[in-house]
């Protein structure tokens, strides 16, 4: 598992690259990845291109993030889930919470 961050060429959008299992274990670094950033990007765009699973933990990860962003007015993307990855957002309703592309 690896996560890795990165600002647009603009500076205004944070991805963040999750590649592997997201679960606990994942705890800290993606933590991290958007918490050590300055300054605060408006935007932020989940690559899940690279993810094989999620579990409840990483959920509640995405929620945190959320909230660090700025609730219900963040922008917040999950990106390029593979079919699983998209099934457990879409049972959690994570696409009421988020834009899931």
């Amino acid at each position: 598992m690896a996560v890795n961050a990165d600002y647009s060429a603009e500076g205004k959008e944070l991805t963040i690259s999750i590649q592997g299992r997201f679960d606990f274990g994942s705890h800290q670094d993606f933590r991290d990845a958007y918490e050590r950033v300055s300054p605060k990007p408006k935007a932020y765009r989940i690559d899940l291109k690279q993810t094989t699973y999620l579990d409840s933990s990483a959920l509640g990860m995405l929620l945190l993030l959320r909230d660090h962003a700025g609730g219900d007015s963040a922008t917040v993307r999950l990106v390029n889930s593979n079919s699983d990855v998209k099934k457990i957002l879409a049972i959690s309703n994570f696409d009421k919470l988020f834009e899931i592309q």
